[in-house]
């Protein structure tokens, strides 16, 4: 039976915080950090490695049920320094082609 995988696209804009010589996409790593954390305490977990993929950084998520791994989502992507435009898309383990599925906007 397929795995429930949630795509959380971010897009790929850089923090207009940073100065001059800084990593331009400091959330990636706080969003990496907070999933690591996530799954730690067993609130969800990732299927797959995350990715730059097109103009989006792709995480993908798995859990028990789809509503809490979207609430899971959610509370990512209002993290500070995250740029607006989030979405998810819900998909399954048996899907050939990220982004395909269907979307649920975030921010």
């Amino acid at each position: 039976m397929p795995e429930l995988v949630i795509e959380l696209h971010v897009p790929l804009e850089p923090d207009p915080d940073v100065t001059e010589g800084e990593y331009k996409f400091p959330w990636i790593d706080d969003l990496t950090e907070a999933i690591h954390e996530l799954e730690e305490d067993g609130d969800v977990s990732t299927y797959d490695e995350d990715e730059e993929i097109g103009d989006h950084y792709v995480w993908f998520l798995t859990g028990e049920d789809e509503a809490s791994v979207l609430a899971t989502a959610g509370n990512l992507a209002t993290r500070s320094g995250v740029p607006s435009g989030v979405f998810a898309v819900v998909t399954d383990s048996d899907s050939a082609e990220v982004g395909t599925g269907r979307r649920v906007d975030i921010t």
